[in-house]
């Protein structure tokens, strides 16, 4: 599944139902672009959850109202609620028990 490119107009409707990986992040910000490529392959690998990024820069009332004090910045959603983040970069295999652990 492709990564969903997610704003104020569509946040809470993407995010609403199941569970959803966001990625907080912004293009001048070199470990986001180290995570980048990470949140791309679980969006392919894991089609039972829906993955998105927000642009902090064009976003900030979302980095605001998720306490997004540091990017990357990826939060696990379900049903529309926070259940976990991380901040910085992750591996791969953390994320993805993360996001099991919220199956």
């Amino acid at each position: 599944m492709a990564v969903l490119e997610l704003n104020k107009d569509n946040f809470e409707k993407e995010i609403s139902s199941g569970v959803s990986l966001v990625d907080f992040w912004a293009p001048w910000c070199g470990p986001c672009r180290i995570i980048g490529p990470v949140v791309e392959e679980i969006a392919e690998e894991m089609n039972t959850i829906k993955v998105g990024k927000v642009n902090i820069d064009n976003n900030q009332d979302l980095a605001v109202q998720y306490n997004v004090m540091s990017i990357p910045t990826l939060i696990i959603f379900k049903d529309g609620k926070p259940l976990s983040s991380a901040v910085g970069v992750v591996s791969k295999k953390a994320l993805k028990e993360k996001i099991e652990a919220a199956l």
